[in-house]
Order: C-alpha cells, then sequence, then structure tokens
C-alpha cells in the first residue's frame, strides 16, 4: 500500500469515528434552559427538557424546511454529538414558548439524553453530553433515578398542611415552575380559572412544602399538570434545580447534585 493511501485511510477513519463527547454553551431564562442545537437538519435554539419524553421540532421550523410529516426519523445534533436515526415529533411550540425572547425551533427531550451522562450548570450555563461519567463532579448528593411514562423520575415529597404523600418527581431543566403535581392528586380550588395552573399558564398557587434532596423548600411557586400515568406524581421544575448543578447519569441511573451556591437557597433547609 503506498504512502498516500495509508494517510487517506487514516483521515477516513478519523471521520467515521463518533464523537462520545461534547459541551456547548446555553442559556437560562423565564425557568428554561435554552441550547443551540439541529434536529433533522434546522439548526437554532432549542429547550432542552429533561422532563419532556420526546424530542419536538417546532411545526413551523418543518414547514420552513419542506417536512409535511408530524412524525420524522433522522439525525439530532446537541453539544458537538451526532445522533442518527432518532424519532422527531413535528408539534405546535408557541405555547411553550411565548416568555422567551428569541424564537425556539423545538425541544430536546429526553428520549436524545437517556443513552449520555448529561451535566448542567445554570451559572455559567453549560451542558455537557458524554457516554460515560469520566470527569470528576463534586456531588453531595446522589438520588437513585428511574423511568415512568419516558421520563426520569427521582423521589420527592410535597405537603400542603392537611394532606402530605410522597412519590415520583420528574426533574426537568425545561420545566419553568419549581414544582407540579399531578391533577390525580392534587387540587387548585381557588384559582379563579383553573387552565391557568397547568404548564403555559400565569396562575401559580403556593406549596406549603417540598422535601427533596435531604432539604425542605417551603411556599414554593407550584402548579398541576395532567395525570399521565399513575405512578407519576409531578414534576420539578428548573427554577427549583438550578440551585445546583446537576448531573443526570441516565446509565448509571443516578442523579448527581453538586452546590452552586455559597448558601443554600432562601427557603431552603438542609438535612430535613
Amino acid at each position: 500500500m503506498s504512502r498516500s493511501a495509508l494517510i487517506l485511510g487514516a483521515a477516513v477513519a478519523l471521520i467515521a469515528t463518533p464523537v462520545l463527547a461534547g459541551e456547548a454553551a446555553c442559556w437560562f431564562e423565564n425557568g428554561v434552559v435554552v441550547v443551540g442545537a439541529e434536529v433533522m437538519g434546522v439548526s437554532g435554539d432549542y429547550i432542552l427538557d429533561t422532563a419532556t419524553p420526546h424530542t419536538v421540532l417546532a411545526d413551523s421550523q418543518a414547514q420552513t424546511a419542506g417536512f409535511a410529516e408530524t412524525a420524522l426519523v433522522g439525525e439530532v445534533r446537541l453539544a458537538g454529538v451526532a445522533l442518527k436515526d432518532r424519532r422527531v415529533a413535528v408539534e405546535g411550540v408557541d405555547l411553550r414558548t411565548g416568555a422567551l425572547p428569541t424564537p425556539i425551533a423545538g425541544i430536546i427531550g429526553a428520549d436524545v439524553l437517556r443513552g449520555f451522562v448529561l451535566d448542567v450548570d445554570f451559572k455559567p450555563c453549560r451542558v455537557r453530553l458524554s457516554r460515560r461519567a469520566s470527569s470528576r463532579f463534586a456531588a453531595t448528593t446522589s438520588l437513585p433515578m428511574a423511568w415512568v411514562a419516558g421520563r426520569p423520575v427521582v423521589r420527592a415529597a410535597v405537603a400542603d398542611g392537611a394532606h402530605a404523600f410522597a412519590g415520583a418527581f420528574t426533574p426537568g431543566v425545561g420545566a419553568d415552575t419549581a414544582v407540579r403535581i399531578s391533577d390525580a392528586l392534587a387540587r387548585a380550588p381557588g384559582a379563579p380559572k383553573p387552565k391557568e395552573v397547568y404548564p403555559y399558564g400565569v396562575t401559580f398557587p403556593r406549596l406549603r412544602a417540598l422535601s427533596f434532596a435531604g432539604g425542605l423548600t417551603e411556599n414554593l411557586p407550584a402548579g398541576l399538570i395532567e395525570a399521565e400515568d399513575p405512578a407519576l406524581a409531578g414534576q420539578l421544575g428548573a427554577p427549583l434545580l438550578s440551585h445546583w448543578r446537576l448531573r443526570f447519569d441516565f446509565p448509571g441511573r443516578r442523579l448527581y447534585l453538586a452546590p452552586r451556591l455559597a448558601k443554600a437557597p432562601k427557603g431552603h433547609v438542609h438535612g430535613v
């Protein structure tokens, strides 16, 4: 084999090697993490949400790109990692993105992320994807993580004074409310417009207490979500999760939390 053929062969091998880890800047605003990504060849700003079970391309973006179908299969690129043959739903995202200052091209969901270790730092906002937890992460809390209805879940407990229960809550870095509870388990009887206490609404009743990751948070904004699975008690959103740096070790089924602030967030009591 000639020298030129050897060099060419090496170049082809490098191009074909998949990227196993990558990092990207993001931004955290109005309670959600947004990151630059590419879905089905459409580049733009995407909400990154571990509590959304499937990846979405906005219908307006899909139409502009020439897609007529509502269920697509193609490539997703995030943080320098390219993932082929991913299922992508085409849906409207306007209700979810109205409070954001720039157009949103879609949502990167848990289906794309679950084969990776995902690190999220909210300030400065950075996300990192890797196939294994090789880098150091100074976690102070480690929680077992399971899957319910296509979403990762961890254990948390809520109370309104008269009632309390513990269950599986999905942590969402793209969920804009501190906590939402399944409407099979909770009500908001004082809400003048009941629909406004659901996602994308503007009414946020106060929850008496949330126990999570060894601490207690009191009198925090809350809401409801529609009951999709009896095993899913609710959702923990980015306004709560942003008090830590996070590592979602999806292959290892653990959620790690590392302190981000010099002191505990207001209303948070450690050791409860």
